[in-house]
């Protein structure tokens, strides 16, 4: 088993799949875990029992300095512990792979009352599985992967392996009853994996990652972006386009760009978070400054409604069983043909600065099953933006059920819109 992720949390779902992984490596499975640092940050404890089995190595990409504090290094070793490895990928004997934008944490799995991100994987037979299992290995023998062992000076004694061992075991049966293992035990798509009726869709793929070097090098060395990769196959398009992407910060070439292919004749439609369903302010405030030239282009602007009832959000789970009331999900659909899903945003920070993977899948079936979906909830799921006559930003959507027009950032305070406004003149969009 190949894991890597960016963010792995020390909470239920983190530890379900710690404590499954060790059960896999009980039986002798080998696991190779690979996450950035930032899933790390005060977790070298967990990440040092897991290493301790004989059957999981783990590695961390671009460390920080455990010698230093971490918000100090963001100054003095900036360009560096900024780039961060944002790819997530689940790989089983190099015959079955998961990827997406999901990491691991109770707010990517609906199981955080307070967080619900909507969330998007694949899992993708065949030879896929060895093709990503490829990439995992260029990371992982990267000078920037790091065994965890390496980067404290004191391992932990196998009586405190033990300990961990134990309390992760208790953990685990004292939440046997949980709500969230009581609803996924329920799901559909559980027990077709179990009685062996899941239904794939055959199709032709691509997968397109960055080659790990992009957070070594200089950031004018696009010959290791995946975003070239991805390109030639958008410049194509000739119909339509619809963008699912959470952080969205196209900058001025992406706005042109988008531009561009609406003036000629395609229709693009771009769905992302609202300010009140972002869980990152500064991004709404690197994006909301495109929203008029985007329109005025032709562009079409989706904004999640963060107000959907668990009723609502359970009724929309049409793809993946996944619908929340925060997007977190990146998704390209191409003319009605393809799909591109991965961990990519569209926005300067993946672009530019950390690393991707996604596949693009040469799927009609996958493509209309998202676009139906799209069209089917988007009412009630998003608000869509208008430019009035006086050039001012119109939400239409609904509230409790009925249409509505609002003049103004929904459900948002008028201070807080102030906050992202006065974040918005900040030079720092190549970070976002």
């Amino acid at each position: 088993i190949d894991v890597q992720y960016y963010l792995w949390h020390q909470d239920e779902t983190g530890r379900l799949l710690a404590h499954r992984l060790l059960a896999a490596a009980d039986r002798g499975v080998r696991v190779r875990i690979l996450v950035d640092d930032m899933a790390v940050d005060g977790g070298d404890a967990s990440a040092l029992a897991l290493d301790a089995h004989p059957s999981i190595e783990v590695r961390i990409f671009n460390p920080f300095d455990r010698r230093s504090p971490r918000t100090l290094q963001y100054v003095t070793r900036f360009g560096v512990v900024t780039r961060r490895m944002h790819n997530k990928s689940f790989t089983v004997d190099n015959r079955a792979t998961i990827l997406g934008g999901r990491n691991i944490g109770d707010e990517y799995f609906d199981t955080d009352p307070s967080v619900n991100f909507q969330d998007l994987d694949v899992l993708g037979i065949g030879q896929i599985a060895p093709a990503v299992s490829a990439a995992f290995d260029a990371y992982w023998n990267h000078e920037l992967a790091w065994p965890v062992s390496a980067l404290v000076e004191k391992l932990p004694t196998a009586e405190a392996v033990a300990q961990a061992r134990a309390a992760l075991n208790d953990y685990i049966d004292g939440n046997l009853k949980s709500p969230y293992l009581q609803r996924l035990n329920k799901q559909t798509l559980l027990h077709r994996f179990r009685d062996g009726s899941v239904r794939f869709t055959w199709a032709d793929w691509q997968l397109l990652v960055d080659d790990p070097d992009k957070l070594r090098f200089s950031r004018s060395r696009k010959d290791l972006r995946l975003s070239e990769q991805l390109m030639p196959h958008l410049d194509a398009i000739e119909h339509r386009l619809l963008i699912v992407s959470p952080y969205f910060v196209p900058g001025v070439y992406g706005s042109n760009w988008l531009i561009s292919l609406a003036k000629r004749g395609v229709r693009v439609r771009v769905l992302t978070n609202a300010q009140s369903s972002t869980d990152v302010g500064i991004v709404h405030a690197g994006y909301q400054r495109y929203r008029k030239r985007l329109l005025r282009g032709g562009v079409e602007l989706y904004e999640v409604n963060r107000r959907l009832s668990k009723e609502q959000r359970a009724a929309r789970r049409h793809i993946g069983d996944s619908s929340k009331s925060s997007l977190h999900a990146k998704v390209f659909v191409l003319d009605g043909e393809a799909v591109f899903i991965g961990s990519l945003n569209l926005d300067p920070r993946s672009v530019v600065e950390n690393s991707e993977i996604g596949v693009l899948v040469q799927s009609p079936e996958l493509a209309r099953q998202i676009e139906r979906w799209f069209d089917a909830n988007q009412p009630e799921l998003a608000f869509r933006l208008k430019l009035d006559s006086h050039n001012h930003l119109r939400w239409y959507g609904r509230k409790g059920g009925q249409p509505v027009v609002l003049d103004r950032e929904p459900y948002v305070k008028w201070w807080q819109a102030l906050g992202v406004d006065l974040m918005s003149w900040l030079p720092i969009e190549s970070q976002l």
